[in-house]
Protein backbone atom coordinates (compact mmCIF):
# COMPACT_ATOMS: atom_id res chain seq x y z
CA UNK A 1 0.00 0.00 0.00
CA UNK A 2 1.40 3.39 -1.00
CA UNK A 3 2.03 6.07 1.63
CA UNK A 4 0.02 9.29 1.18
CA UNK A 5 2.01 12.40 0.28
CA UNK A 6 3.46 14.39 3.20
CA UNK A 7 1.46 17.51 2.35
CA UNK A 8 -1.88 15.65 2.47
CA UNK A 9 -4.12 16.33 5.49
CA UNK A 10 -4.59 13.33 7.79
CA UNK A 11 -7.07 12.88 10.62
CA UNK A 12 -5.56 12.66 14.08
CA UNK A 13 -6.70 12.92 17.67
CA UNK A 14 -6.15 16.15 19.55
CA UNK A 15 -3.23 15.92 21.97
CA UNK A 16 -5.49 15.90 25.06
CA UNK A 17 -7.33 12.79 23.78
CA UNK A 18 -4.25 10.81 22.76
CA UNK A 19 -3.97 7.97 25.28
CA UNK A 20 -0.44 7.09 24.21
CA UNK A 21 0.73 10.25 26.02
CA UNK A 22 -1.21 9.37 29.17
CA UNK A 23 0.72 10.08 32.36
CA UNK A 24 -0.87 9.56 35.79
CA UNK A 25 -4.48 9.68 36.89
CA UNK A 26 -7.10 11.69 35.06
CA UNK A 27 -8.67 14.49 37.10
CA UNK A 28 -12.25 15.41 36.30
CA UNK A 29 -12.62 19.16 35.79
CA UNK A 30 -14.48 21.02 38.52
CA UNK A 31 -18.02 21.96 37.60
CA UNK A 32 -17.54 25.38 39.17
CA UNK A 33 -16.07 26.31 35.77
CA UNK A 34 -19.69 27.08 34.81
CA UNK A 35 -19.35 30.33 36.75
CA UNK A 36 -17.12 31.96 34.11
CA UNK A 37 -19.69 31.81 31.28
CA UNK A 38 -22.42 32.67 33.79
CA UNK A 39 -20.72 35.95 34.62
CA UNK A 40 -20.16 36.62 30.91
CA UNK A 41 -23.88 36.06 30.21
CA UNK A 42 -24.86 38.34 33.10
CA UNK A 43 -22.50 41.13 31.96
CA UNK A 44 -23.79 40.85 28.39
CA UNK A 45 -27.39 40.86 29.65
CA UNK A 46 -26.69 43.99 31.72
CA UNK A 47 -25.13 45.69 28.69
CA UNK A 48 -28.09 44.86 26.47
CA UNK A 49 -30.50 45.99 29.17
CA UNK A 50 -28.61 49.27 29.57
CA UNK A 51 -28.71 49.85 25.81
CA UNK A 52 -32.46 49.20 25.79
CA UNK A 53 -33.02 51.67 28.64
CA UNK A 54 -30.77 54.42 27.24
CA UNK A 55 -32.22 54.13 23.72
CA UNK A 56 -36.02 53.81 24.26
CA UNK A 57 -38.46 53.31 21.41
CA UNK A 58 -38.22 51.32 18.22
CA UNK A 59 -34.87 52.03 16.61
CA UNK A 60 -32.98 50.45 13.79
CA UNK A 61 -29.96 49.36 15.84
CA UNK A 62 -31.53 49.08 19.32
CA UNK A 63 -35.07 47.72 19.64
CA UNK A 64 -37.22 45.60 21.96
CA UNK A 65 -35.36 42.47 20.85
CA UNK A 66 -32.43 43.65 22.94
CA UNK A 67 -34.62 43.49 26.04
CA UNK A 68 -35.75 39.95 25.17
CA UNK A 69 -32.11 38.94 24.61
CA UNK A 70 -31.08 40.58 27.91
CA UNK A 71 -33.75 38.71 29.89
CA UNK A 72 -32.88 35.41 28.16
CA UNK A 73 -29.15 35.81 28.80
CA UNK A 74 -29.81 36.81 32.42
CA UNK A 75 -31.90 33.65 32.96
CA UNK A 76 -29.21 31.49 31.38
CA UNK A 77 -26.54 33.18 33.53
CA UNK A 78 -28.53 32.64 36.72
CA UNK A 79 -29.06 28.97 35.80
CA UNK A 80 -25.32 28.49 35.19
CA UNK A 81 -24.56 30.00 38.59
CA UNK A 82 -27.17 27.76 40.26
CA UNK A 83 -25.77 24.67 38.54
CA UNK A 84 -22.12 25.42 39.38
CA UNK A 85 -21.79 22.80 42.12
CA UNK A 86 -18.39 22.20 43.68
CA UNK A 87 -17.03 18.77 42.80
CA UNK A 88 -15.98 17.94 46.38
CA UNK A 89 -15.90 14.13 46.04
CA UNK A 90 -13.31 12.83 43.59
CA UNK A 91 -13.70 9.59 41.65
CA UNK A 92 -11.36 7.63 43.94
CA UNK A 93 -13.30 8.75 47.02
CA UNK A 94 -16.55 7.73 45.35
CA UNK A 95 -15.07 4.31 44.49
CA UNK A 96 -14.10 3.81 48.14
CA UNK A 97 -17.58 4.80 49.34
CA UNK A 98 -19.19 2.45 46.81
CA UNK A 99 -16.88 -0.45 47.70
CA UNK A 100 -17.92 -0.12 51.34
CA UNK A 101 -21.61 -0.42 50.45
CA UNK A 102 -21.78 -3.42 48.10
CA UNK A 103 -20.85 -6.13 50.61
CA UNK A 104 -18.29 -8.00 48.52
CA UNK A 105 -14.55 -7.59 47.83
CA UNK A 106 -14.23 -5.41 44.73
CA UNK A 107 -12.16 -6.38 41.71
CA UNK A 108 -12.76 -4.26 38.63
CA UNK A 109 -14.62 -0.97 38.97
CA UNK A 110 -15.33 2.10 36.91
CA UNK A 111 -16.67 5.57 37.65
CA UNK A 112 -18.76 7.84 35.47
CA UNK A 113 -19.83 11.37 36.33
CA UNK A 114 -23.46 12.16 35.58
CA UNK A 115 -25.95 14.79 36.65
CA UNK A 116 -29.35 14.66 38.28
CA UNK A 117 -32.14 17.10 38.88
CA UNK A 118 -33.00 20.48 37.44
CA UNK A 119 -29.85 22.09 38.89
CA UNK A 120 -27.65 19.30 37.46
CA UNK A 121 -26.20 18.08 40.75
CA UNK A 122 -23.12 15.94 39.95
CA UNK A 123 -23.43 12.25 40.79
CA UNK A 124 -20.88 9.47 40.47
CA UNK A 125 -22.17 6.24 38.92
CA UNK A 126 -19.89 3.46 40.12
CA UNK A 127 -19.99 0.02 38.48
CA UNK A 128 -18.24 -2.65 40.56
CA UNK A 129 -17.49 -6.33 39.99
CA UNK A 130 -16.48 -8.79 42.70
CA UNK A 131 -12.86 -9.90 42.86
CA UNK A 132 -13.44 -13.55 41.85
CA UNK A 133 -12.43 -14.80 38.43
CA UNK A 134 -14.96 -14.72 36.82
CA UNK A 135 -16.85 -12.16 38.97
CA UNK A 136 -19.77 -13.69 40.87
CA UNK A 137 -21.44 -10.36 41.76
CA UNK A 138 -21.78 -6.89 40.40
CA UNK A 139 -23.14 -3.65 41.75
CA UNK A 140 -24.12 -0.17 40.70
CA UNK A 141 -23.78 2.57 43.31
CA UNK A 142 -24.78 6.23 42.96
CA UNK A 143 -22.66 8.60 45.05
CA UNK A 144 -23.39 12.33 45.39
CA UNK A 145 -20.31 14.19 44.14
CA UNK A 146 -20.99 17.23 46.34
CA UNK A 147 -21.31 15.67 49.80
CA UNK A 148 -20.31 12.00 49.28
CA UNK A 149 -23.69 10.54 50.32
CA UNK A 150 -24.51 7.14 48.83
CA UNK A 151 -27.84 7.76 47.09
CA UNK A 152 -28.70 4.30 45.82
CA UNK A 153 -27.19 0.88 45.28
CA UNK A 154 -28.09 -2.20 43.30
CA UNK A 155 -26.24 -5.46 43.91
CA UNK A 156 -26.95 -8.68 42.02
CA UNK A 157 -25.39 -11.96 41.02
CA UNK A 158 -23.49 -11.50 37.79
CA UNK A 159 -25.77 -12.81 34.99
CA UNK A 160 -23.03 -12.65 32.35
CA UNK A 161 -21.58 -15.88 30.95
CA UNK A 162 -17.78 -15.63 31.08
CA UNK A 163 -16.98 -19.06 29.65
Amino acid sequence: MAEPPDDEHRDELPADLDVSNYVGMYTFPDIRRRRAPAYAYLVLAAGLGLLTITHPGQGVLVNDGFLVAAVTLALIGVYHLAAAWPLAVKDTDALLAAAGKVGFPVGHASAQLGWRGLRSRPTWRILLYSSEDPPASRGLVLVDAVDGEVLDQIVEDNPEDWS
